[in-house]
């Protein structure tokens, strides 16, 4: 099951449904804390850090062309919490860098605008 989930998220260009929510968060409790109990232990840990890295990369990919199409909102189905907290400071960054740019600001220099 886990070969098909990180080969039809390979295939696919946007995000697939996880069988989990919380399926990192899991799968790093349970391989940390009882892989002894768990057959085949490295594999899953393996194929689920494939499927981690696959996912990481399109999330890079989606905030790149994001910030490059000067997006205001984006959608984020079949995304984890994890996932999201993971680029999420990179994005708010990112989207900083973009207003201070629009707005002629200088970065030393603070707006007193609440136009976002």
């Amino acid at each position: 099951k886990l070969e098909e989930i990180r080969d039809q998220e390979r295939k696919e260009d946007t995000f697939t449904p996880m069988p989990s929510p919380y399926y990192m968060e899991l799968t790093k409790l349970l391989l940390n804390y009882a892989s002894d109990n768990i057959p085949r232990a490295d594999e899953i840990r393996t194929l689920v850090k494939d499927t981690w890295d696959t996912r990481m990369a399109k999330l890079r990919l989606s905030a790149d062309s994001f910030v490059r199409q000067q997006e205001a909102h984006a959608k984020l189905d079949n995304l984890t919490l994890m996932e999201i907290n993971t680029t999420g400071t990179f994005l708010t960054q990112a989207l900083d860098h973009m207003y201070k740019l629009r707005t002629n600001l200088q970065p030393g220099e603070s707006s007193h605008s609440q136009d976002f």
